[in-house]
Parts: structure tokens; sequence; C-alpha cells
């Protein structure tokens, strides 16, 4: 995909990392989470719109009318991916969340002709079976809740329309980055203010730390976050990329083990180290040109 491929993967790596810890966080905030999301959404928009006034650059409507589904999709995923986050063990939010790579990787072989190794796609069954070790070692933590895995569960369908039209905009359609993601947010922003204002949840502002935590999914996780994931999608592969944040439930499981005291048992530990190993294998591959030596697997393999 070009000389910015290795770059990119670098973008999804930081993402992968600062998304890992959003559970975390999330456990330290007590106002509602419609009413915490919205706040993230509205000084998101303030982010951006500042990021347009200074390149001296303006939201085109052409763009807004193609790039709006986006920001209905990301209200979707940022509602359900926070009461996962809050309700469920971190491991398990996440670890629901990264069968997303398998959706993914089905729509971009149908849709982008993407097509996949066959020892890419044995690194990935590999991954995606460290994923399993690590919700079976999970699976009677006090901090499990079945409705936090069903908004995780539902929450991997809203991430994979996201991640694939978002690639889409900015392949297809070549929507600069900047001006895809502020109108991801102000669509989001509406949507989500919307639910709020209809649901009676309170939209009291954060109190003491709640600020610090608000900063964080702000600018450390939301605006820098999307911004280098939103980059990366011009420079690679759906696929690749989605894989390569396959490590988040690593991120989540060990900070929550570090900070929140969640139980890291020996098979939780072992598939950590099965999805670090099988997606170092495959970044390690596509950086070194070893992929297009290996004969492809045709896209209706993986549908």
């Amino acid at each position: 995909m070009g000389p910015r491929r290795t770059p990119g993967i670098a973008a999804v790596g930081y993402a992968t990392v600062v998304w890992g810890l959003l559970p975390i966080v999330l456990k330290q905030v007590e106002m509602p989470t419609l009413a915490f999301a919205t706040y993230r959404l509205w000084f998101g928009i303030l982010i951006y719109a500042v990021a347009l006034l200074a390149m001296r650059r303006r939201l085109r409507w052409e763009v807004i009318r193609a790039c709006w589904p986006g920001g209905l999709l990301f209200a979707a995923d940022l509602v359900l991916t926070f009461n996962a986050f809050r309700i469920t063990t971190a491991a398990n939010a996440t670890i629901i969340g990264a069968i997303s790579p398998v959706f993914i990787a089905i729509g971009a072989a149908r849709w982008f002709g993407e097509r996949i190794g066959r020892k890419e796609a044995m690194l990935m069954a590999a991954s995606i079976a460290g994923v399993g070790l690590v919700a079976l070692g999970s699976f009677g933590s006090p901090a499990w809740r079945p409705l936090g895995d069903a908004f995780a569960a539902a929450s991997t369908l809203s991430w994979t329309g996201y991640w694939l039209f978002s690639k889409r905009v900015r392949t297809k359609l070549k929507v600069g980055t900047l001006e895809y993601m502020t109108t991801v947010m102000v669509v989001a922003g509406g949507a989500v203010t919307v639910v709020t204002v209809a649901s009676g949840v309170s939209l009291a502002p954060p109190q003491g730390e709640e600020w610090i935590w608000l900063a964080y999914t702000t600018v450390i996780s939301g605006a820098a976050g999307h911004l280098a994931l939103a980059w990366s999608h011009r420079h690679v592969e759906a696929w690749l990329g989605s894989l390569v944040m396959q490590s988040m439930p690593v991120v989540a499981a060990t900070a929550g083990w570090i900070l929140l005291n969640e139980a890291m048992t020996p098979l939780s530990i072992a598939g950590g180290a099965v999805v670090l190993a099988a997606t170092g294998a495959i970044v390690a591959r596509e950086r070194f040109g070893s992929r297009p030596q290996e004969e492809p697997t045709a896209p209706a393999a993986l549908g």
C-alpha cells in the first residue's frame, strides 16, 4: 500500500493501546454513561472545529452528505462500548469486541478486494483462539456481568460497520482525515445528545477527577486515537489494521489486573501471549515483505 504502510501500522498500534486503557478510565467515572458520552463528543467537536479553523479548512456540504452515516455508526458504537466497559470486566468487554476482525476481513474481501494469504489466515485463527483463551480465563470473575457482554457483542457490529464505512470514504471518495472526523463527531454528538435528553438522563457536568478522565477520552483516546486510525485507513489494509487492534484485550486485561485487581488466570495470560505472538508475526511478515510470496486465499473462502 505504499511507503507509509509502516507508519500506518504504528498509528493503529497507538489507537490499540489508548483504547485498551479505556475500560480502566470509564470505571473511574460516576456520571451516567450517556451524559459522559455526550460531553466527550461535544468537546471532541470543539477540538476538530479549532483544528479546521487553524488549518483554514472547512466542511463542504458534499463531504457532510457523503460522511454522515459514519457519525451514526460511531455514536452507536460509543454508547454500546462505554456501557460494556463500565458493566463487565475490562478483559471481557474488549475480548468480545475482538471478534470484529473476522467481520471486517469478510467485508474487506467483498467490498475492497483485499486478499489474505494462507499463513496470515492461520495466524489470524491463532489470534482469535488466543482471544478465546482470555475469555475462558475471565469467566467467574466477580466483575463479570452478562448485560455488559451483550453490549460488547452488539458493539462488534457497530464497530465493523464504522470501520468499513470509514475505509470506503477515505480510500474511494478521498475525503480528508480531518474533514471526515469532524463530520463524524458533529453527527454523533447530535445523535447522542438527542438520545440522552429523550432518555431523561441528567447532563450535569463532570465533577472532580471526572474532568481528567473526560480529557483523556476526548484528547488522548478520542481525537488523537481516531485521527490516527482514520489516517491509517489509506495506508493499511482493513484486515491487517483490525487484526493489530485485536491486541486490545491484552492491554485491557493487563491494566485491569494491575490497576483494578481483576484476576488474570494462567489461561488468560497464555491467551494474551498467543494474541501478541500471532499479531506480531503477521505484522513482521507484512513489514519485511514476505507476504507477496504467499498464494492468497480467495475472498469467497472468508465468507
